[in-house]
């Protein structure tokens, strides 16, 4: 019996301590889920660059001066001495039309003209001869107002005789059409004999293009958020689709005061402002309509402190009675919808912040943003120089990243790596 309960004594202190082994095993499981990760990071320095703020827009290459050459008459063309691509220069014959009509019509407003200038020599004497005997008393008063209506009647006559051949020369004067200036013909819409509307009472027939090529400019339209930033003399660096390896200098030269939208009263609607730039690069061979892509420098500063633009992000602050972190101060951050404040306004509009790092955590640091480019963004105020930032990833920066996450820095993935985080914010 004395042997049993020794067994038993043994079997239970065995257990107990088996108990206590995973009593201890849970706990430091439990202890070691509750541990906070560890965020892996790549970081910069706060330091001093030069920016230039840059708009970028598309269009198109066009001739500053253009000139659409319509016919004033109409008819057929019965002479067409020139080609698309051919110099002209101002006074040479771009097209003739045929003037027979304009002929016959001038011969018949002269003709008329003849009749009514005899009936004026005829009616003027007489005029005179009735006033004469009018201021002596020896003709009536209605002798004297007959005599004048005549006469005035034929001065009217003589003059609308008069005008209507003046408009019928003008007519046959049109019929020939010459080059209103130096330049070359860059477009040819009709043929050697076709017909041709005049724009005297229709729209008219674009007959051919006359540009000078000597003189291109740039046209792309800005969106209304970035044209504000855009003046006058602004430089431009212009890369023709044509010339991939050549960049083309341009100054801003108008900027539309109107707008044009397109899509109208759609989801899609898109309001844009045509910008044009006057290419000053010597030597390019450009020709209209060529597509282009032009980086209007807007602004530059120099020796401002700066971090890579990938650093600056958004986190919406915590109110619960506080105030908004001021610039250069730590954020509290809460998720986007939180609550409005005790005044009723809603105080959670995010706040731009970059993440700085001090030892193995990092601290929010509310931040003003100034000019960027594609690489740095200006730091007006919140941040010091030689300050370390988390750069990267973006992940981590966009939502891994809190005031006091503890971070391990790596170094930056080269370009291409397997595995790297190519998104940028």
């Amino acid at each position: 019996m004395a042997t049993n309960g020794k067994k038993t004594k043994k079997k239970i202190i065995i257990f107990s301590i088996i108990g206590v082994l995973a009593i201890a095993a849970g706990v430091v499981l439990f202890l070691g889920s509750k541990k906070e990760p560890v965020i892996s990071v790549q970081i910069d320095k706060v330091k001093r660059h030069t920016i230039t703020q840059v708009v970028t827009a598309t269009g198109k290459i066009q001739p500053e001066i253009l000139v659409k050459i319509s016919p004033e008459v109409s008819g057929e063309i019965v002479s067409l001495p020139v080609k698309e691509g051919q110099r002209v220069k101002k006074g040479e014959l771009l097209m003739k039309i045929k003037p027979d009509v304009y002929v016959a019509q001038r011969e018949q407003a002269a003709a008329a003209l003849l009749s009514v200038q005899a009936r004026l020599t005829s009616a003027e004497p007489e005029f005179k001869r009735i006033s004469d005997l009018h201021g002596k008393g020896l003709v009536s008063q209605s002798e004297y107002d007959q005599s004048r209506a005549n006469y005035e009647s034929a001065k009217a006559n003589y003059a609308q005789a008069r005008a209507s051949l003046d408009q019928t020369n003008e007519a046959l004067r049109k019929t020939t059409i010459v080059a209103p200036m130096d330049g070359t013909i860059s477009q040819l819409n009709s043929r050697l004999g076709e017909r041709v509307l005049g724009t005297q009472q229709f729209q008219g027939t674009d007959v051919m293009t006359i540009a000078d090529l000597s003189r291109m400019e740039g046209r792309v339209d800005v969106s209304e958020t970035d044209v504000i930033r855009l003046h006058i003399g602004d430089t431009a660096r212009i890369a023709v689709d044509a010339l991939p390896d050549k960049k083309v200098n341009a100054l801003v030269y108008e900027i539309a005061n109107t707008a044009t939208s397109r899509g109208l009263g759609t989801q899609e609607e898109v309001t844009n402002f045509q910008v044009k730039m006057r290419i000053v690069t010597p030597g390019v061979t450009l020709r209209p309509g060529m597509s282009m892509t032009a980086d209007i420098e807007t602004e530059t500063k120099s020796n401002v402190l700066a971090v890579p633009i990938q650093s600056v992000t958004t986190r919406a602050p915590k109110m619960e009675g506080k105030e908004p972190p001021k610039d250069g101060q730590s954020a509290e951050f809460v998720k986007p919808g939180g609550q409005a404040s005790a005044s009723g306004r809603n105080n959670n509009k995010p706040n731009e912040v970059i993440f700085v790092v001090e030892g193995n955590t990092v601290k929010a640091i509310s931040v003003k943003r100034g000019i960027s480019n594609d690489t740095y963004v200006e730091i007006s105020e919140g941040a010091k120089e030689e300050m370390q930032v988390v750069s990267g990833s973006y992940k981590a920066i966009n939502r891994e990243l809190e005031d006091g996450s503890k971070v391990k820095i790596e170094e930056a993935k080269k370009p291409g790596a397997k595995g790297e985080d190519t998104k940028q914010s």
